[in-house]
């Protein structure tokens, strides 16, 4: 069944109003018809079975016929931190990233970032980011959608880490200790309810001073496996992991 995401001005009790690009995709994608039934996220995370009663020109009105019970959301918080990366690599791992179980994708500007980032870009890009997560958080079946932030300066990382119960960066030079800078070592440390954010270095890595900075601000180094993984894998790498420990182990 076809999930949305309806903002919170569209929900009156049990009654919901779908406009623009879910109206579209509804009407002239998915060919729905009055009497047809989707599935709509509210803005808290609650989900439900509703049905189509109206389709007006730009609108289609539903009415909640039965409210769900569902369990996709990770027990963990996880911020994504992403040294920009070349191409369309930090699309992908939006996608991606979303259906894994990411709660939060934070791009920073990493001193080996070959592009550089200006305010007007951002303001065309952003929205597209947003758009992203919700179409994977649709097609995953979540509850929530990720959050997507503006591209950060490093300086301004290390003050939103400030408050996540869990630090962590991935490290080549970590490679070279394996027992030391084990996953598991940390994960089992780890409780249901705490938040966690980890940081993935762009093409190059990170440099001498920004592994230093991080260090400085209470982040960990990890190593993610044996082998040295490309950018756009890393925080997939991590994120299945994480899944799997939190979410299948326990």
């Amino acid at each position: 069944m076809q999930r949305y995401f309806i903002e919170k001005d569209n929900w009156q009790e049990d009654k919901i109003q779908i406009v623009a690009d879910d109206y579209h995709h509804i009407v002239h994608v998915m060919r729905m018809e009055e009497g047809d039934t989707l599935i709509a996220n509210r803005y808290d995370g609650q989900s439900a079975i509703c049905r189509i009663h109206v389709i007006q020109e730009t609108v289609v009105e539903a009415t909640v016929e039965e409210w769900l019970q569902e369990e996709s959301e990770p027990p963990i918080d996880i911020a994504i931190v992403q040294g920009l990366p070349k191409g369309d690599k930090w699309e992908l791992i939006l996608q991606k990233g979303t259906e894994l179980g990411a709660t939060h994708f934070i791009p920073f500007q990493a001193d080996r970032s070959v592009v550089k980032w200006d305010h007007k870009k951002l303001k065309k890009k952003l929205p597209r980011w947003q758009k992203i997560v919700k179409e994977a958080s649709e097609q995953s079946h979540r509850t929530k959608i990720p959050k997507v932030e503006s591209v950060v300066t490093f300086e301004e990382l290390k003050d939103i880490s400030a408050s996540y119960d869990w630090k962590f960066f991935a490290y080549e030079e970590a490679t070279r200790d394996y027992k030391s800078f084990k996953l598991h070592n940390y994960f089992s440390q780890i409780e249901e309810g705490q938040s966690i954010i980890i940081c993935i270095g762009p093409e190059g890595g990170f440099s001498e001073d920004e592994a230093n900075g991080l260090k400085d601000a209470g982040f960990q180094a990890i190593r993610l496996g044996p082998r040295i993984l490309r950018t756009e894998t890393a925080p997939l790498y991590v994120l299945a992991n994480l899944s799997y420990y939190f979410e299948e182990m326990r």
